[in-house]
């Protein structure tokens, strides 16, 4: 299969661009991670991919509408 074929087909399965699918999983095992783990959000970004702390907060946040920080916060309450 061809790397155009593959992102046709994508984009008809996903309606996503490859690039913006792959961020969306990125970001999805972000949120496990953000969850599960006491990582810091700096090291959960660059284990997920992302090379600058700041553009991934700016992704997470365009994704799931809360900040990372935000998604920790409810369990350093409990």
């Amino acid at each position: 299969m061809s790397r155009t074929q593959v992102h046709r087909k994508l984009k008809a399965l996903t309606n996503l661009s490859a690039s913006l699918f792959i961020r969306q999983v990125r970001l999805q095992k972000a949120l496990v991670l953000l969850q599960q783990t006491e990582l810091t959000v700096s090291e959960i970004a660059y284990q997920v991919g992302f090379s600058s702390p700041n553009y991934f907060t700016r992704c997470f946040a365009e994704q799931f509408a809360q900040t990372p920080t935000d998604v920790r916060q409810p369990q350093e309450k409990a």
